[in-house]
């Protein structure tokens, strides 16, 4: 009697401490440390969303999301060089665009997100036993790790063509939103491994934006590609912060009780250090740009606010529960409220006018930046991340020089007969068993291109 008195006990105490955890948290508190964003380096994430944005039309010409202002999507139709449809695809990844952004000097791959009537995109996400892929010290989603390759494989030539036409000062942009910004970012963690592809760019040269990305690579990596991922979340969105393994919800559908017992016990006993230091624990991917725009306790919404860092520790690691969880990982809001951000920003700096040398001391804050959350995530001692990131920030300091215009892979490795898959098997640790991704998956990078429609 003693016994069943004190477990109920605990665990009605656990149960109120979550519940008084969740209704008190609001999607600003995971930021409310962190420094606002500068209008220079947020300036191309609302450009961004709106080519996501753009991957979701069927006919620029016509656009039925084009958001409301002067100008629409501020995109060129004739400089669209391929759209891709499901049938396209063939289930392998979400439909993508490729354009040519002559104006901010950019190749743009965009990728579009999780579309609900598809069962080819549920099983892409549901494709992640826990730590089944490791790659480049670290573990990364499966299911979308194996898109990313099958995207390269695909269109790896078409882009390093693009970019040699056009020359040195052309940028490389990935972007995604949901689940596209997981393929976009396990995309971009592979090509800064082999530049020479893409006419020998600078790391510098290559960004990606992940907008209201799924969780897809473990903590050491998320921080050790920092400089190239930039990942956009509009305040409560539900898919950032979802730390249980989706194959886990979606199994407790009809047992939420189940779900919800669970989940109050784990985050009662279980501590934050030991999240952490889980290695094959997946984390939203690179820098963090998080835009707020409500307030606890006060109705409608405020100029948004934009806040950015490399967080190792509390990496949106809990659930918002607020109406707007799932509205806010729209892509049409996230895109209104990234301009909106800008704008404010814009305003913001004319009215400080910073001078030329603080914009240079700026910069040189985001390296120092970056290095100490590699100096943070080495000093958790996860296996395989010391070395590994270490030779990060050195790649950081050497690619951005003026003069640098070397690749980190050379031409030896990455041969124009050579797939993705082979140049991607290199990053795999020692022990990683060869052929992982499937017979037609492989296939897609043999010799004979794909026919993609053109629309």
């Amino acid at each position: 009697m003693i016994i069943s008195s004190a477990i109920e006990c605990v665990f009605c105490l656990g149960c109120a401490r979550w519940a008084c955890r969740r209704c008190a948290r609001t999607g600003a508190d995971d930021s409310a440390a962190w420094p606002p964003a500068a209008s220079d380096e947020f300036a191309p994430v609302p450009r961004a969303c709106r080519a996501v944005l753009a991957a979701y039309e069927d006919d620029l010409t016509r656009p039925r999301w084009a958001p409301a202002r002067p100008g629409g999507y501020c995109m060129d139709p004739a400089a669209v060089v391929k759209r891709t449809s499901y049938a396209d695809t063939r289930g392998r990844c979400p439909p993508y665009l490729i354009y040519v952004d002559r104006e901010a000097r950019e190749v743009v791959l965009a990728v579009r997100g999780l579309n609900l009537g598809r069962e080819a995109d549920y099983r892409l996400l549901l494709d992640d036993p826990p730590g089944s892929q490791t790659f480049d010290g670290g573990y990364v989603h499966l299911g979308l790790f194996k898109a990313a390759v099958w995207l390269l494989n695909r269109e790896a030539d078409t882009l390093g063509r693009l970019l040699r036409e056009r020359g040195l000062e052309y940028s490389l942009v990935m972007a995604g939103h949901s689940l596209g910004a997981g393929v976009a970012a396990l995309m971009a963690a592979v090509v800064v491994n082999h530049l020479d592809r893409f006419g020998g760019i600078l790391r510098s040269q290559v960004r990606c934006y992940a907008i209201a990305p799924a969780r897809c690579m473990s903590l050491n990596l998320a921080v050790k590609y920092a400089d190239v991922i930039h990942s956009v979340i509009l305040q409560d969105d539900f898919l950032p912060r979802t730390p249980t393994p989706l194959h886990h919800i979606f199994g407790s559908i009809f047992c939420l009780p189940c779900l919800l017992i669970f989940v109050c016990l784990r985050d009662t006993f279980i501590s934050e250090d030991s999240k952490l230091k889980d290695p094959t624990r997946l984390y939203a991917p690179g820098r963090m740009y998080h835009i707020v725009e409500r307030k606890f306790c006060r109705c409608g919404t405020f100029p948004p606010e934009v806040r950015t860092a490399i967080p190792v520790e509390g990496r949106f690691e809990h659930i918002i529960l607020s109406c707007n969880s799932m509205f806010d990982h729209g892509i049409i809001s996230t895109e209104r409220e990234a301009e909106k951000a800008l704008e404010v920003l814009i305003e913001r700096d004319a009215i400080t006018n910073p001078p030329p040398r603080q914009e240079i001391e700026g910069r040189e804050s985001l390296q120092k930046e970056h290095k100490d959350a590699l100096e943070r995530a080495m000093n958790l001692n996860l296996p395989r991340t010391v070395a590994q990131a270490e030779q990060s920030f050195e790649d950081l300091v050497i690619s951005s020089g003026d003069n640098n215009h070397s690749s980190i892979s050379t031409s030896s490795d990455s041969g124009s007969s050579r797939t993705w898959d082979e140049l991607v098997e290199k990053l795999f640790d020692d022990d990683e068993p060869m052929g992982i991704f499937p017979e037609e998956v492989a296939s897609v990078g043999s010799s004979k291109p794909a026919s993609l429609s053109v629309r």
